[in-house]
């Protein structure tokens, strides 16, 4: 599901309806939902990597927290970085590599028998993985106590708006605002619907418009020379920005 689809414009105002119609205790459990419910709609078998994000940093957390000697914690920073960067070696980087390798070996006229890793890249794996380990860290460092609250922190990682596009927020500053009580407020609520406005606005008419000029060049960038070359360059920096 992408936020510039038919699907998110009905899901959005649901989530948000019951959010404000549901008593605060339960909100933390819509918010978990609706953003695994989000996930899982990009691809449901990789709903599995968040969850063990999820779950490895919480238990990791929580023993750092027993231990005072930060050399004894180490063990528990070197567990959770190990899974995370493993995992997002595999799924972003290990083709890239792979295939560089390939290149070399043919060059050398020697066989090369691994294949390329068949699978599609999971969205939001970087948001998702450095968000989770800026909160290990901060524990590691001592800087933070660890969230009790799994289901808590298992929202903070999982956070549906941040989940595919960041920004990647640390904990002190999210965590308390899943727990905090919120009202409706018309005032917030028009400021916030401008904002959604003027991203569809960025999005949909200016990204998306200079895509059609910078495809067509970047596809084929023999077929052009001079100003198309340099027209495409600087409209692929403002699609980048806005998009």
């Amino acid at each position: 599901m992408l936020f510039n689809s038919a699907e998110f414009l009905i899901f959005f105002p649901i989530v948000i309806a019951l959010f404000f119609a549901i008593p605060h205790r339960y909100r933390w459990v819509l918010l978990l939902a609706a953003s695994y419910y989000f996930y899982i709609a990009w691809k449901a078998e990789y709903v599995v990597l968040i969850i063990i994000s999820t779950l490895v940093d919480y238990f990791a957390g929580r023993q750092m927290a027993k231990i005072d000697d930060r050399a004894r914690r180490k063990k528990y920073l070197i567990l959770s970085l190990g899974i995370h960067l493993n995992i997002l070696f595999a799924f972003k980087y290990f083709n890239f590599f792979n295939s560089s390798l390939r290149a070399v070996f043919i060059g050398l006229d020697l066989a090369y028998p691994i294949p390329a890793f068949q699978a599609l890249l999971p969205v939001g794996i970087s948001f998702y993985t450095f968000k989770s380990l800026s909160y290990i860290i901060d524990i590691y460092r001592g800087v933070k106590q660890p969230e009790t609250h799994l289901g808590i922190f298992a929202l903070y990682v999982s956070f549906f708006p941040q989940l595919i596009a960041g920004p990647i927020d640390r904990s002190e500053r999210m965590i308390p605002q899943l727990k905090r009580v919120q009202g409706w407020d018309w005032g917030r609520t028009g400021e916030g619907l401008r904002r959604m406005a003027w991203g569809f606005f960025k999005k949909l008419v200016i990204a998306d418009r200079l895509a059609v000029l910078v495809n067509t060049v970047y596809d084929a960038p023999g077929d052009f020379t001079g100003m198309p070359l340099i027209l495409a360059t600087y409209f692929y920096a403002f699609q980048i920005y806005c998009d």
